[in-house]
């Protein structure tokens, strides 16, 4: 468990200055391309297509399939290098072969997530598209460097090594700034010049991350080498394994898309592609910082559990992971979510677009719980070597969302679809996570259930004074008069004081919790202590 909180330090600490260089840089390209506007959903399309193949290749196949089979390698007799080096020589023809493919694709890639598009705003996305799609094969690069140093119980790079690709936008945009001035939403007055240096910045950041991260791989003990002979090294077993993640993460991208494709309806004068994406990267804010740094270190253990068929070993590795990610995602969600408007102010460029999306904020944050719950069950179902069952639970989320999609379509205001749609996002995913829970519960033969139910209980209980404490707080600051567009309450009057008034707010919420949760005597408080006391420096 040492080992573990350690890690989970280490991951949590790089994770939040990561997220928070992030949130800088996302507040630099907002000032750069404005909120709302066409300008700006236009590169958020186009940036987010090698995002989307990344999603593929990582939890697709890396996550779910790279990692125990490594774990498994590590009992041969060179430790798994030369295993190792055949992957990477395959991943690399992998990501260079996908990176080809999409620029050629570019054009109708832009236009199958962007239907609704100006001709002048699809020449934008497209030409913005062209710089950053040579992200895909450095994402995958940088993924597969990652994931084998997880594997080995070599944590912190992984984590650390974004925060070279937030400092490097973070001037670019900056250059942008000073060379053309900022909240350029206006498509037409775009030249080459402006698309390459917004383009190309975002582009280098990947670059460096991924490079940067090879300077951590000879802590594995590991040396690389091209190996083109792949016949007979258990390749064909992955190919079988990668089937089913890859069609359940092709399944998720379907989903992902039609949401795209509705909410540009509201593209140019109310929250949509873009704003979803800022609002998003603030959601992950909690989720990264918990759910992934703890369950990262645990999934590593579960995979060695798994490996040595101990089941009651993984039962508990599960529970306890899932009981102590609950207690930090249902203090900060409900931290965040008191704190919605201030928070959105912070990326947002007036009082009135943080009053638009802090309802996108919200409804993501509904969410919060079952994705960390999920991010836990799933990999126990991938240490297994079951990638199947992920795909058919993920199916029935990707219907929902789909169904959602299309009913916030038809009944939701333009000025209110993009948090209908993030709604349906949540509400598919609680679906979704009971039943992971359910079949992974009968396939281990428990899973502690009534206890981790029981301490989840605690945590929502905990959680509602500390969000009134956090409302009231928010209304005492100067918002009086709830989420109207024409307020200007004091928390959100600029970006620094949307900053000091999440902070205050935030603060206050989680020390209410914190409270709550030793007057209720939640015993998971300790581990929470533990986890605490590695982030603050050893006298």
């Amino acid at each position: 468990m040492t080992s573990l909180g350690r890690a989970s330090a280490i991951l949590g600490a790089g994770t939040l200055i990561s997220r928070i260089t992030g949130l800088i840089r996302t507040i630099v390209l907002v000032a750069a391309i404005g909120t709302i506007g066409e300008a700006g959903d236009a590169f958020g399309v186009a940036n987010q297509l090698p995002n989307n193949v990344f999603t593929i290749i990582q939890t697709g196949i890396l996550t779910a399939v790279i990692i125990p089979q490594i774990v498994k390698s590590a009992s041969h007799a060179d430790g798994g290098g030369a295993y190792i080096s055949k992957l990477f020589t395959l991943g690399t023809v992998v990501f260079l072969g996908a990176t080809a493919l999409a620029m050629l694709a570019a054009p109708w890639l832009v236009a199958l997530y962007g239907p609704n598009f100006t001709p002048e705003q699809l020449a934008l996305g497209t030409a913005f598209a062209y710089w950053c799609l040579p992200q895909i094969f450095f994402y995958g690069l940088y993924a597969l460097i990652g994931e084998t140093l997880n594997a080995k119980r070599v944590f912190g790079p992984y984590t650390w090594t974004p925060v070279a690709n937030n400092i490097i936008s973070i001037a670019g945009f900056l250059v942008f700034i000073a060379l053309f001035g900022g909240d350029q939403s206006r498509v037409d007055v775009w030249d080459p010049t402006m698309i390459a240096v917004l383009g190309g910045t975002a582009t280098l950041g990947i670059v460096v991350q991924a490079l940067m991260l090879l300077f951590a791989w000879r802590r594995t003990g590991l040396s690389l080498r091209p190996d083109f002979r792949w016949k007979g090294v258990g390749l064909g077993q992955i190919g079988t394994l990668a089937g089913w993640t890859f069609l359940m993460v092709i399944a998720g991208q379907i989903a992902g898309l039609i949401q795209t494709r509705v909410v540009t309806d509201s593209s140019g004068d109310y929250p949509s592609v873009f704003m979803m994406q800022a609002a998003w990267l603030v959601f992950m804010l909690p989720y990264s910082i918990f759910a992934i740094s703890i369950g990262t270190p645990y999934f590593t253990q579960i995979a060695e559990h798994a490996h040595e068929n101990r089941r009651d070993a993984v039962r508990a590795d599960v529970a306890r992971c899932i009981r102590v990610v609950s207690l930090f995602i249902v203090g900060s969600g409900i931290a965040l979510a008191v704190a919605a408007v201030p928070a959105t102010r912070i990326f947002t460029q007036s009082p009135a677009d943080a009053v638009a999306a802090a309802p996108v904020l919200v409804c993501y944050l509904v969410g919060l719980l079952p994705l960390s719950v999920l991010f836990i069950v799933q990999r126990a179902f991938y240490a297994f070597g079951d990638t199947r069952t992920p795909f058919v639970f993920t199916l029935v989320q990707v219907g929902l969302i789909i169904g959602f999609s299309y009913l916030a379509a038809a009944v939701a205001p333009l000025s209110q679809l993009a948090a209908a749609v993030a709604l349906g996002q949540s509400i598919a995913g609680l679906v979704q996570t009971v039943i992971a829970v359910l079949i992974l519960r009968r396939r281990l033969g428990g899973l502690q259930l009534p206890q981790t139910l029981l301490s989840i209980g605690r945590f929502v209980v905990a959680a509602v004074p500390a969000g009134l404490a956090g409302w009231g707080t928010y209304l005492l600051l100067g918002a009086d008069r709830g989420w109207t567009v024409g307020q200007t309450g004091s928390t959100f009057i600029d970006k620094l004081l949307g900053a000091v008034g999440t902070g205050v707010i935030g603060l206050v919420a989680v020390l209410v919790y914190a409270l709550a949760l030793l007057v209720l005597r939640a015993p998971e408080t300790s581990a929470a202590r533990g986890l605490v006391t590695r982030f603050l420096p050893k006298r």
